[in-house]
């Protein structure tokens, strides 16, 4: 589904957005090195193709990611969209799923 990436693009307004709840852009970025689960977002896929995330963060916190895909210069980033830590019963299905 998700192609090799060259990085992250991120400007002032994807930025605050995702760190609204908390999640700093390290976090953010550390997750897509580990143990990520992504689907399709195909209710928010209207406009682009939108991808959601989930996973530990390199502080060993569960966190959930929308994210999109963008073309610059024949390289593919990954753009966060918004962020936040997961709720119980998301960590609880997010654990049964690695089973």
């Amino acid at each position: 589904m998700i192609q090799e990436v060259s990085g992250y693009d991120w400007d002032e307004g994807n930025h605050q957005k995702c760190q609204k709840h908390g999640v700093s852009i390290e976090e953010i970025e550390s997750l897509f090195s580990g143990s990520v689960q992504i689907s399709p977002d195909i209710k928010h896929s209207e406009a682009e193709e939108r991808f959601l995330a989930v996973g530990k963060s390199i502080k060993n916190r569960y966190i959930f990611v929308a994210f999109t895909l963008r073309e610059k210069e024949e390289e593919t980033f990954i753009r966060p969209i918004s962020a936040r830590y997961m709720r119980d019963k998301e960590v609880k299905k997010y654990e049964e799923n690695l089973t």
